[in-house]
């Protein structure tokens, strides 16, 4: 055996190994939350568009892992596109995330809803009106996208290079994307209003932190032992993921640790600014 060939067999069980660790840590970072409200048996202290567009991210999230993983066309779609790196850096690991993500994030959006869980939660609290338009906007985006592949498919095979189904996987990931960004402005504003972290767990950050980490690591291992870059590209949704979710992280632990550790819980307080749509203000 070569030394490209053990350096290989090396990389790819590197990664495989990386993946199942940040898997494991990312899907840790969901349990927190929805336990912090149950200890509390409240969800003040939490941003309801926070849940709110990580179901919508979530789900666009695990129906573009299982189409790269399981669609003979989607694969057959990415190899012709990238045709240096013809397979996608999706792993089993990612789907399994995906899938259990979507199950957590829907338990957390729904101890917003009083009758389903005895938590203290006002009637003011909802979603705010920009997030219900990226919510509705995303949603109009990726039927457009079908619509245009379907028009421009009809009646013959599909060109790869043209608009494919892959365009659709391709437009829920930056939906995906979207949400990343966005569900973590209102959090951090309300921290910052508030001048306290309490409410907010900060577990789900630092198992946040240590998954964004490992994945980008994974997806540069991944990328180098096929000797095309472009699979950075490839995936952006990934790579895109990573960066952001490791940006804001840092925002969050500098405010647990930082800027408002020595705050007491507000738990039990009227707070009327979390009562209020976050980024209506």
């Amino acid at each position: 055996m070569t030394d490209t060939q053990q350096w290989m067999r090396f990389a790819k069980a590197l990664s495989r190994l990386l993946g199942w660790i940040y898997t494991l840590s990312w899907s840790a970072s969901f349990y927190p939350q929805p336990w912090l409200n149950w200890r509390r048996r409240s969800t003040q202290g939490l941003a309801i568009d926070f849940p709110t567009l990580n179901v919508l991210g979530f789900v666009c999230y695990t129906v573009s892992t299982c189409s790269f993983m399981y669609s003979p066309t989607i694969r057959r779609q990415y190899a012709a596109r990238h045709p240096l790196s013809p397979e996608p850096t999706v792993q089993f690991n990612d789907v399994a995330f995906g899938v259990h993500a979507v199950i957590l994030c829907l338990l957390t959006y729904s101890q917003f809803f009083s009758p389903l869980w005895p938590f203290k939660v006002s009637s003011r609290q909802r979603a705010s009106r920009p997030v219900l338009g990226i919510v509705w906007g995303s949603l109009v985006a990726v039927a457009a996208v079908v619509v245009v592949v379907v028009y421009r498919s009809r009646g013959r095979q599909q060109d790869p290079h043209d608009w494919a189904w892959i365009d659709v996987l391709y437009t829920m990931g930056y939906v995906k994307l979207i949400c990343t960004f966005v569900k973590y402005i209102p959090q951090v504003w309300f921290n910052y209003k508030r001048k306290s972290t309490q409410g907010w767990s900060i577990m789900q950050i630092l198992f946040d932190l240590i998954g964004g980490v490992l994945s980008l690591l994974q997806l540069v291992i991944d990328a180098s032992f096929q000797g095309d870059w472009s699979g950075l590209t490839g995936n952006s949704l990934k790579l895109g993921l990573g960066n952001i979710s490791i940006a804001f992280d840092l925002i969050f632990i500098a405010q647990h640790y930082i800027l408002y550790w020595d705050q007491d819980d507000l738990s039990s307080e009227t707070d009327d600014e979390s009562e209020r749509p976050l980024l209506d203000h």
